[in-house]
């Protein structure tokens, strides 16, 4: 089982990598490691907050793929109706964007720190954008 550190600001996280639902989504993923993004508040799928990645491409397909990620079940969307993006849920989400309903990847689920993902969101939410690194946790 393969997990990886996730900080946000002051949060951290660990995550178990679901190498057995999204292959494809997970190695290409660790591929990108240590990645470092920004991460904002979600304007459409409720209680979450997403990194927009616009065009980027990770050349993955739909697999595992959920509209309704539980809190801490971190989904990669791999571009077609909307832009590419990771949504990262703390709360109720309906993963959508202003075009309708939306699949991601359930590729990283939350193991540890989950006791902090609403405070999270919520920091995400009133203070704006923090920084978001995704490391290998081996």
């Amino acid at each position: 089982m393969s997990m990886l550190h996730i900080t946000v600001g002051p949060f951290t996280y660990t995550a178990r990598l679901e190498e057995e639902k999204a292959p494809e989504t997970c190695a290409a993923f660790r591929g990108l490691l240590p990645y470092h993004q920004k991460i904002i508040h979600a304007r459409w799928s409720g209680e979450a907050c997403w990194i927009p990645l616009g065009d980027f491409k990770l050349e993955v397909g739909y697999e595992n793929h959920t509209s309704h990620p539980a809190p801490g079940e971190i989904l990669f969307y791999p571009g077609g109706y909307s832009e590419t993006e990771i949504l990262f849920p703390y709360g109720a989400c309906a993963f959508s964007s202003k075009l309708g309903q939306l699949a991601g990847n359930h590729f990283l689920t939350v193991v540890s720190g989950q006791e902090h993902l609403r405070e999270m969101g919520e920091a995400v939410l009133w203070q704006g954008a923090h920084d978001i690194t995704f490391a290998s946790g081996e």
